[in-house]
């Protein structure tokens, strides 16, 4: 699979699907047309990966408590501090928190580090917030975390049901398979989710049910396959449990179910009907089934009907877990999990301990799980754990009840933190911020929900004194005193250690086994084609289960009696709305990457709750208000989006947002930390709120050339835009000089000021100049400033004249593009709309004219929500 010259094949560092580019330094990414798992395609934030990969913002050496220090200094605080915590407080006082965004060979090291050496099992992942209760729920079917299926199943099914995953916005290439594979072979897809995302554009129907009804769902239709005779006798004999998790599925009436899920009854049998009647039908879920308090369960509700028709493990049929990170799967295959050891092997089996321990010559092995993510922090908050260490994540944003996660840190008497940025949340709170290699640096693999191992290659230099996190583990291991167990010197040693260790897994009767892999040389590890395990001597690639062989004890499927379990947090008069969290299309986590990309950040570039207009007129919530959405926790202050995509009681606010790109928008503040007893993952789309209008005295838009600094008024999100930021602001009280003001914010004291009052509309606006040229804009009202951003963006970075910029919109011969639809060719509204006008017809049609819809496709539902508006005008005429 050898590139053209100058050009790396590597996989793209954001979701799950593991999507597969060409990269060369300075230029445009491109999809590698050979990858399996995205044959060329690629979605937004892929095609952006060029502009987020540049100096500005890099953690470029050592630091200890914001001074400049040495590695060797470095690596020797971060020793000691856990070589003296464990001898003082024994190993259960460390922990590392690590990420999904690591690659294998980071994840392999790190936990042989923690669990074989330093002898405790406190090392867990933000993976834990995403995916756990899809490993707990396989494990219990299938003795294994074992995804059965392969992405061509989706392609070769019948029938696809879409399980709380918006596949558009979070995992688009597969949408993008999904929408093709449908329009050709008349695939029926199904969604089920609350709300309505774009993803229910592909859908033949939707099933908007009550939050947290799935596990009604799924066993009413348990319950419908009895009713219908549709069990598969044959697969029988090789499950364990069914007649239990019939027996308790028999409540799930088609009545009670409606009752329960707010569902017609037309509706549910129509699904019920439609799912029985087709052979071939996967079932993809995603976080709106893991990140319950419930979670495994509803896992559970999903594969017992699987297991019963013995639709698993066959070509277009099973249940398909896709998972968020791209990484998260090679976390799960490592032991990355606090419950896990290497290889899918127990824990808490002796065998298992005894061998990996064997094949480590280590001194120690973790004899039991250690503290999952929740736990983890809430042992730091409360003194039992002295030495922290997290790598490439940002807890102080992304975990539930993020203040008291952030006071947890904080309390910990020696903190590290590995990353690529030097200013985050989480950074601010560390002794030592350890420099690490990022996405285009470092050389590994990553495996994909599928599992499809890959190559992520370097293909630029490595910045300052940036490492590779392998490298920065091994460093420490060293330093410890385990010189010939961390010896490693590449990559391409630690894959060859670890892929040994999957051997004796694979010896055990372990499902993960890429021992055939064990003996490549560097040159063959360097040309590593994606390959999906397992790789042995005996088995390749393929599904899992068709034949009945499951790794459970008695070789049999355990089925499991699910009694669904409504959120344990109700709402109440004080916080009378229910919140869902979630993820938008063009950004990824906390920002640090997808942030430093203008394109990324013009579809949606501030922080913002989706309320009902039912809800927000009973609040006194108007279009573009600022709300605050506040519980006992905490409260955020976001722009209020009114849609009826979400269902009336709820309100929906993206989990991206960190105190880096606004004022007060950690939405992870208001999730109460409730986890899933089997899988801890915790409950992130239940917790209550209440919403108010957030009374601001006046509200501006600034776009300023060059760098913009946290504002400091009551409400601000700044984002990247042109040749500089941009930010949304507001406060209680109005400047006294608006002059002064604009020179404060955009850090310009000595710049001229021209200054536009509108003593009608009580409005002003400030252009400063310097060196000859405009530096930055300050539109301010009482009301939300209606201007064309996009306009003024792009006039800063083009040098347009004060006067043009203070106009706020664009002349007759510049017509306004509008908010921008299509990220990936930067396809504005009123662009859209005038391509309707001019004769566009069809999604395929606004295609051919603007390109947009043309790449990764997550934009044509709101490319279709356009054609819709459009129409009824142009018929009128």
């Amino acid at each position: 699979m050898a590139a053209s010259a100058g050009v790396t094949r590597t996989t793209c560092p954001y979701c799950g699907v593991g999507c597969g580019v060409l990269a060369r330094a300075g230029q445009p990414v491109k999809g590698d047309p050979e990858h399996p798992a995205n044959l060329g395609r690629l979605c937004s934030k892929g095609s952006a990966l060029s502009e987020t990969v540049g100096l500005e913002g890099r953690l470029l050496h050592p630091e200890a408590r914001g001074q400049r220090i040495t590695w060797d200094d470095a690596i020797a605080r971060v020793a000691r501090a856990f070589s003296e915590a464990a001898a003082e407080h024994g190993p259960d006082s460390t922990a590392l928190y690590v990420s999904g965004q690591l690659l294998t060979e980071d994840y392999y090291i790190a936990n042989k580090l923690m669990k074989g050496y330093i002898g405790t099992a406190n090392i867990d992942t933000n993976s834990r917030l995403c995916m756990a209760s899809s490993v707990a729920g396989h494990k219990r079917a299938f003795g294994s975390d074992t995804v059965p299926g392969t992405y061509e199943d989706l392609e070769q099914a019948d029938m696809v049901v879409l399980v709380g995953s918006n596949l558009a916005w979070c995992h688009p290439v597969l949408y993008q398979r999904l929408a093709a594979a449908k329009a050709k072979r008349g695939i029926r897809v199904v969604t089920v989710d609350p709300r309505r995302t774009a993803t229910a554009d592909l859908a033949d129907y939707e099933l908007r049910l009550a939050p947290g009804s799935d596990a009604w769902l799924f066993n009413g239709l348990l319950a419908a396959i009895e009713a219908a005779g549709a069990l598969d006798p044959d697969y029988a004999a090789h499950l364990d449990g069914a007649e239990e998790a019939l027996a308790a599925a028999r409540d799930a009436t088609l009545a009670r179910v409606a009752t329960e899920t707010g569902l017609a009854l037309q509706t549910l049998t129509r699904f019920y009907t439609d799912w029985i009647a087709t052979e071939r039908v996967v079932t993809v879920y995603s976080q709106g089934i893991n990140q319950s308090a419930s979670g495994t369960d509803k896992v559970s509700s999903i594969l017992n009907t699987h297991l019963v028709t013995g639709r698993i493990g066959r070509v277009g049929s099973g249940p398909f877990s896709v998972t968020g990170q791209p990484n998260a799967m090679g976390g799960r295959e490592v032991g990355g999990l606090a419950n896990m050891l290497a290889c899918h092997l127990e824990i808490e089996n002796p065998a298992h301990r005894s061998a990996v321990q064997g094949f480590w010559a280590s001194p120690t092995i973790s004899t039991q799980p250690g503290l999952k993510a929740i736990d983890l922090f809430r042992a730091c908050a409360d003194g039992r754990i002295k030495a922290l260490w997290i790598m490439s994540t940002n807890p102080a944003v992304s975990l539930p009840e993020a203040d008291a996660v952030r006071a947890a840190i904080e309390a910990v008497p020696f903190v590290a933190v590995s990353d690529i940025i030097a200013r985050t949340d989480t950074t601010a709170l560390a002794d030592v911020v350890l420099p690490a290699s990022g996405w285009g640096e470092k050389s590994g693999t990553v495996t994909n929900s599928d599992r499809t191992i890959s190559r992520q290659r370097a293909f630029l230099p490595t910045p300052g004194e940036a490492r590779p996190d392998w490298k920065i583990i091994c460093d420490v291991g060293r330093a410890m005193g385990w010189e010939d167990a961390f010896a490693h010197e590449s990559p391409a040693a630690v894959f060859r250690e670890y892929a040994a260790l999957s051997g004796v897994a694979g010896a055990l009767g372990r499902d993960f086994d890429i021992s055939a892999l064990a003996e490549i040389d560097d040159t063959a590890y360097d040309r590593l084609a994606p390959v999906r395990w397992p790789v042995s001597a005996t088995k390749q690639g393929g599904r899992f289960f068709a034949d009945g062989r499951f790794y459970t004890p008695s070789g049999r499927a355990q089925l499991r009696p699910v009694a669904p379990r409504a959120p344990e947090v109700r709402p109440s008069a004080e916080t009378p709305l229910i919140l869902n969290t979630g993820r938008v299309r063009d950004h990824w986590h906390t920002l640090t990457r997808t942030a430093r990309s203008a394109r990324l950040s013009r579809h949606i570039g501030e922080p913002f709750a989706e309320v009902h207009p039912d809800d927000a007129a009973r609040y006194g919530i108007g279009v573009a208000d600022l709300v605050c959405v506040s519980n006992p926790l905490g409260e955020v202050v976001v722009r209020a989006l009114l849609t009826e995509r979400t269902p009336k009681g709820s309100v929906f606010v993206p989990m991206h947002w960190t105190d880096q790109f606004a004022s007060k928008a950690r939405v992870d503040t208001l999730v109460p930390g409730l986890v899933d007893p089997y899988s801890g993952q915790p409950e992130s789309k239940a917790a209550t709120v209440a919403i108010a209008r957030f009374g601001a005295a006046w509200h501006g838009f600034a776009a300023v050339r060059g760098e913009l600094a946290p504002p400091g008024t009551a409400y601000w999100a700044r984002a990247k835009a042109g040749a500089g930021w941009q930010a949304e602001l507001a406060d209680t009280e109005a400047p006294a000089d608006w002059e002064a003001f604009a020179r404060t914010l955009f850090a310009a004291p000595e710049a001229q000021a021209i200054t536009v009052h509108d003593s009608a509309r009580q409005s002003v606006r400030v252009a400063l100049i310097a060196d000859g040229q405009v530096a930055g804009v300050l539109f301010a009202a009482p009301e939300p400033v209606e201007i064309a951003r996009a306009h003024v963006v792009a006039g800063l970075a083009e040098g347009a004249s004060a006067a043009a910029l203070l106009a706020g919109r664009p002349g007759a011969d510049r017509p306004d593009p509008g908010a921008t639809v299509c990220a990936c060719f930067d396809v504005g509204a009123n662009t859209v709309l005038a391509a309707i006008e001019d004769g566009a017809e069809s999604v395929e049609a606004i295609g051919k004219v603007l390109r947009a819809g043309t790449n990764c496709g997550s934009c044509r539902p709101e490319l279709r929500a356009l054609l819709e508006r459009a129409r009824p005008r142009l018929a009128a005429e």
